[in-house]
């Protein structure tokens, strides 16, 4: 893999403190042909081993939305990269040995279960806590776009003062498109694929966003390599709270990225079913409108007491973008350069006081 597309941020950052403390890792796998996703979401909490909350967990929403839960208590068995993307938690049957990165083959020899994560590859066995239902999966991941313009060095999502311990959560992106191939197996059934859109993004941190929403689609049947993330949130700030806004789109080998730090957003967001936003610079002006049909599937996401359900998905979400080129002379005059849709968005809400609508505007659009 070139060096340039390894993302800010893709290594692990406990720094071997006590202090409350999380990662989380999230890997969506799109299986447009089927209509089907499966969502990867890995996690380890207090890994210092002095809090009734240290261990690691995963949990999948795979095909149908349905749900799939693993614990995993033993802190021996989770490992993770401290400069590049690599990170896996798994079981040993025999001598409780540390987990550590397993060449592909080993790993269905001598991990009992669990799993293992690179840029390049993903596999698992993970046994469902209340069902005993077992999912298993191996696929190779061919990196499109990391976070940045095709061919340039990956930036990190949140800017330059993400490397700074300012923010509470730190969120990256880690991989904004690539192409998966290999297989996956769950609830009796196997599925092949090939070249299937994959996207993974990450987290950190000893703090928890009040509140969020976040957008994501990278299976577009007309424009097969735009992606696109969008978030909103209420985060901690030097001990402040503050609400960001964030949309990035890769296509056709560029990249465009604004933040509500220097550009106009806006954005109206329902306790469920309606995503509306917008934003806008000097450049571009770019509108998201998503909807969901359908009741929303619950996640675990950390809290300060743990891994609680306090957020609510779906992967099968309809999704339509618009991105709008503005010129040089005049912001007012402006030509749509693109415009898509799927219905294999994730759309999500998150945290607390979604009784009420989200309505927010920050500057003019």
């Amino acid at each position: 893999m070139p060096d340039f597309f390894w993302t800010p941020h893709s290594g692990y950052h406990w720094d071997g403190s006590a202090r409350r403390f999380f990662e989380g890792w999230y890997v969506r796998l799109t299986l447009p042909t089927l209509g089907e996703t499966f969502a990867f979401m890995y996690s380890i909490d207090d890994p210092a081993g002095q809090s009734t909350l240290s261990g690691g967990a995963a949990q999948i929403l795979g095909p149908e939305e349905q749900y799939h839960l693993t614990w995993l208590p033993e802190l021996r068995g989770f490992w993770a990269w401290p400069h590049r993307l690599g990170v896996g938690h798994w079981q040993r049957t025999a001598d409780g040995q540390r987990g550590g990165y397993l060449p592909s083959a080993e790993f269905w020899d001598i991990a009992q279960q669990g799993y293992q994560l690179t840029a390049t590859q993903h596999q698992g066995c993970l046994v469902d806590a209340a069902t005993g239902a077992i999912a298993r999966w191996h696929y190779d991941i061919d990196p499109v776009y990391g976070w940045g313009a095709a061919n340039q060095t990956a930036q990190a999502t949140a800017g330059w003062l993400s490397y700074l311990p300012i923010f509470e959560p730190g969120w990256q992106v880690l991989m904004a498109h690539g192409l998966a191939t290999g297989w996956a197996e769950w609830q009796g059934r196997r599925y092949e694929f090939e070249q299937a859109p994959t996207y993974m993004e990450k987290n950190w941190g000893g703090a928890f966003p009040q509140r969020w929403f976040w957008v994501q689609a990278n299976a577009f049947a007309a424009l097969p390599d735009l992606t696109i993330t969008a978030v909103g949130g209420k985060r901690q700030v030097l001990g402040r709270e503050e609400t960001v806004g964030l949309v990035g789109l890769h296509w056709a080998g560029q990249c465009i990225s604004m933040t509500s730090l220097r550009a106009a957003v806006t954005w109206q967001v329902a306790p469920w079913g309606h995503w509306q936003m917008t934003i806008a610079d000097h450049r571009y002006r770019i509108v998201l409108q998503g909807r969901s049909q359908s009741a929303p599937a619950q996640v675990r996401v950390p809290t300060l007491e743990g891994l609680r359900f306090e957020c609510w998905d779906t992967t099968r979400g309809q999704l339509t973008v618009e991105v709008w080129q503005r010129s040089p002379l005049s912001i007012s005059d402006q030509s749509l350069i693109l415009k898509a849709e799927t219905h294999l968005a994730a759309l999500e809400v998150g945290g607390k006081g979604w009784q009420q609508p989200w309505h927010f505007v920050q500057g003019a659009i």
